[in-house]
């Protein structure tokens, strides 16, 4: 497998050039005074050195060791507990975290990328910091002063970290069915009993205490998901003074053994009277949760792409190595017994795939970022709209970007050919890892309804229009000739999207099976045609610099004319596929499945 680098001169090419966050940054006032652009690219370097010297390395001993699991404890495999460590030390774990209780405070734009970076390197590392970020988000926006006093600070500070605890053996992505109660006490507090299954993250060795989310209902909550409530429970209980205290009612009964991210503990969590205390308001549990969980879907959308990235360049390196047959028209290395197989048309077309797909699916998920960042620090019209692209985009971007990740680390798989099918190459590793993606935190099937059925349908596509409107905006103001061959398609591209949603959307009144057997394809063709924006903004940004004789910006415009003229077309038979009747599904009885 190749050593990992961290491609930063696309990821600075990105938040630059394309999306210029360094001016976005100066003209938000909670930001003017936390990040510049100075201050980003220490971080990303600084991270890059952690990602590549201290975790990518894990990436095979994890999968080999796993965790191990006795008597309760989990323990993580060799290098993990050292690698953990150096992240401590080096202030990673409070990279956005709240400053008023030790974070630093940084912008998803940046934070998203320090996530790939961790991804690429070790996906089943990456879980640990990245689910503890998630339950301190949840924790500094709907805690209590005294939980956030108590227990934020030391999270930020590594010294403790934190899960999320919301699936039962019953009740996955139907939380409404969850049986775990909470009773409340005379003090405040509350009794949590229970059992979850299929929680990351939920014991581990790498920190002295690990701070719970959980979902439970008090005994008189409402029926389903409007009598859920979220309560922090504490692995072992702290004292007034923030000391640690006695062991709390809670316990790893078993881990998962799992197709990948072996070096990730996958545990059954029992939670036996245990202490908690209530986060939020009583029956609000969920709205609580999703602060984490939209910020998580997206996290899972740059799992899925990282694993990507890591993927291209494994196969592009093997590829211009690995000598086998010649070119069609006739030897390019006539010195050597055989040419590379760079040669090949299909392995270009592999290659090419990976590499427009992952580099999009980058712009798309900082595009996406900034928006989440207007949306938490703008004001006025404009935090609105980026709100409310935020809900529109975050099912795309979990389910698109994982659907894409494994298909480029299967296709990496494919240009190693039998070597792509052994253990000792490390990219069958990497199809194994990335296929959870596609599941966890809402699996992409649900995504694809919640973009279709919640946020478009229910909305009467008042909720497609800022998007809309953005492409229209940009497509207006670019019309000169040297970027029609990037904004005609794109404008093309809107319009039958446009067209798609008004047709569903008029086609569900009579017919609501549509939603379900429509949505997929729905979210795969506003998956390119979002990408088709942000490919379309990158081509401009390379042409303002392709003078400078520089071959990043000539690869950049040469992988978008790829993506305009071989990718983008996929959308044209999801169209039709999207377009057509449930009825083909639904009369099938079931007996004859």
């Amino acid at each position: 497998m190749a050593e990992y680098q961290v491609p930063l001169k696309d990821m600075s090419f990105i938040l630059y050039d394309v999306l210029k966050a360094d001016q976005l940054w100066q003209s938000l006032p909670a930001l003017a005074e936390t990040v510049d652009r100075d201050t980003a690219d220490a971080i990303l370097q600084e991270c890059a050195k952690i990602a590549e010297q201290e975790v990518a390395p894990l990436l095979r001993v994890g999968d080999e060791e796993g965790v191990s699991f006795d008597s309760g404890k989990v323990t993580t495999a060799t290098g993990y507990k050292e690698a953990f460590q150096t992240y401590v030390e080096g202030g990673w774990t409070a990279l956005g975290g709240d400053p008023a209780y030790g974070g630093m405070g940084m912008p998803k734009m940046i934070t998203g990328l320090h996530e790939e970076m961790l991804c690429s390197g070790d996906i089943s590392f990456s879980l640990y910091p990245t689910l503890t970020a998630g339950a301190a988000l949840s924790l500094a926006k709907h805690g209590s002063e005294e939980l956030k006093e108590k227990y934020l600070t030391r999270m930020y500070a590594g010294d403790w970290t934190g899960s999320m605890c919301l699936t039962e053996a019953h009740s996955g992505t139907d939380l409404g069915m969850i049986r775990t109660k909470a009773i409340p006490q005379e003090d405040g507090s509350y009794r949590i009993t229970g059992n979850k299954i299929f929680i990351t993250a939920g014991e581990h060795d790498l920190a002295e205490n690990i701070v719970h989310l959980v979902l439970a209902k008090l005994p008189d909550a409402p029926a389903g998901p409007r009598g859920i409530s979220l309560f922090l429970v504490p692995k072992i209980n702290v004292n007034d003074d923030g000391s640690l205290a006695e062991p709390n009612g809670v316990s790893c009964g078993s881990i998962e053994h799992k197709m990948g991210i072996h070096g990730s503990a996958t545990c059954v969590m029992n939670f036996d009277d245990a202490q908690g205390f209530l986060v939020g308001e009583i029956n609000k549990g969920l709205a609580c949760m999703f602060t984490m969980m939209n910020y998580e879907r997206i996290g899972v959308g740059i799992q899925g792409m990282a694993a990507a990235e890591r993927s291209y360049q494994n196969a592009v390196e093997y590829a211009k190595e690995r000598l086998q047959g010649r070119a069609l028209t006739g030897a390019k290395s006539p010195e050597q017994p055989a040419d590379s197989i760079m040669v090949h048309g299909d392995v270009r077309r592999m290659l090419l795939n990976m590499k427009a797909l992952t580099e999009g699916s980058r712009a798309l998920a900082s595009y996406i970022s900034m928006k989440l960042d207007i949306s938490a620090y703008g004001e006025g019209e404009t935090q609105k709209t980026s709100e409310s692209l935020v809900a529109l985009l975050t099912p795309i971007a979990k389910a698109f970007f994982t659907d894409l990740g494994l298909e480029s680390t299967v296709t990496g798989q494919q240009v190693f050919g039998g070597h792509g099918f052994i253990r000792e190459w490390g990219q069958e590793q990497l199809v194994r890892d990335t296929r959870i993606t596609q599941i966890y935190e809402g699996t992409n099937g649900v995504q694809a309804m919640d973009l279709l059925a919640r946020k478009v349908v229910a909305s009467k596509g008042t909720l497609f229009q800022p998007f809309a409107e953005e492409v229209k905006a940009f497509v207006a103001e670019n019309s000169q000739a040297e970027l029609q061959e990037f904004v005609a398609p794109l404008a093309e591209a809107l319009g039958d999207l446009e067209s798609l949603t008004a047709h569903l959307i008029e086609q569900s009144q009579n017919d609501v099976n549509i939603l379900g057997t429509a949505a997929n394809d729905y979210l795969h063709v506003f998956g390119y045609t979002a990408m088709a924006y942000t490919w379309a903004l990158q081509a401009k940004a390379a042409l303002a610099k392709v003078d400078s004789g520089d071959d990043f910006y000539q690869s950049k415009i040469k992988t978008a004319r790829y993506f305009f003229a071989r990718l983008l077309p996929r959308r044209l038979s999801l169209i039709e596929t999207a377009r057509q009747s449930s009825e083909v599904l639904f009369d099938i009885e079931d007996e004859l499945f």
